[in-house]
């Protein structure tokens, strides 16, 4: 087995074991370093922390460009490490299963696919989106596993509709898709309804609002990520430094600094 069957098939054990699995996102591969030293067990790419890396808005990178930082990940880490790889860089379900095909090559352990499709700011109609799910689970698991999560994004575009959200989640589920994921979608009622309606593990973002992890964990919630939450956690301290340095003139950032550096120390090899 080599050590993307092993991570992979590691990744997917966890989903049906203890509590909530916690993903969190490292947006370089410091941030991946740091997070594995402090005891997770897997860790996921952040489209947006990723694009912010490069001065760029979340969905501008390319798919040779987040491939490259999703091997970037994979490579500052034994954990296994799932990939946000937005609509699959295509429209078209045969492009998506090569993306999925790419994943494997650098080593990820899982991917996800969503259903907004970023060239025409829409979501995709349901019967395409499935069509895309089904190819990209077909590529998943064909040979060695990658994990493959569904997103359904209408929550995240403005459009709070549950019914819709979950008829697509069940058709992802019945297409192929091994976790299901509707970002945005925060209220424990809603939550509960959702888990309720499938037959797969459901990952919940960490987004204000969002119940605490225990609540998730009785709601049945099997992951939890956060998205760029962290790495635009880390841009608010810097632009927190950055305005006490400029309007103030004092150095109150460095107790928060020394938190950073000694984590760092710790974690960072020689």
């Amino acid at each position: 087995m080599t050590d993307q069957q092993e991570r992979a098939e590691a990744f997917w054990a966890r989903h049906s074991t203890g509590g909530p699995l916690l993903l969190p996102n490292p947006w370089d591969r410091g941030s991946a370093v740091l997070l594995t030293s402090l005891g997770f067990e897997a860790l996921a790419t952040t489209s947006s922390g990723s694009a912010a890396t490069l001065a760029r808005r979340d969905g501008a990178l390319t798919r040779d460009e987040a491939l490259e930082h999703a091997a970037s990940i994979v490579g500052a880490t034994d954990l296994p490490v799932s990939a946000d790889f937005e609509d699959g860089f295509t429209d078209d379900p045969a492009g998506v299963a090569e993306t999925i095909g790419l994943a494997r090559q650098v080593g990820l352990a899982g991917c996800s696919v969503e259903d907004y499709a970023r060239h025409a700011d829409t979501i995709y109609d349901i019967d395409r989106a499935t069509e895309r799910v089904a190819a990209a689970a077909d590529a998943a698991h064909r040979g060695a596993r990658l994990v493959l999560t569904a997103r359904a994004e209408n929550f995240a575009h403005g459009q709070a509709d549950l019914a819709d959200t979950i008829t697509r989640l069940q058709r992802y589920q019945e297409a192929g898709a091994d976790v299901l994921f509707a970002p945005g979608l925060v209220d424990a009622d809603d939550l509960r309804t959702l888990v309720a309606a499938v037959d797969r593990p459901v990952n919940v973002l960490a987004l204000e609002g969002c119940p605490p992890v225990a609540t998730l964990s009785e709601i049945g919630v099997r992951r939890i990520s956060v998205g760029g939450g962290f790495a635009f956690a880390a841009y608010g301290a810097a632009v927190e430094a950055a305005t006490e340095l400029r309007d103030q003139g004092t150095y109150g950032y460095r107790t928060r600094a020394k938190v950073g550096a000694t984590a760092a120390r710790a974690a960072f090899p020689g």
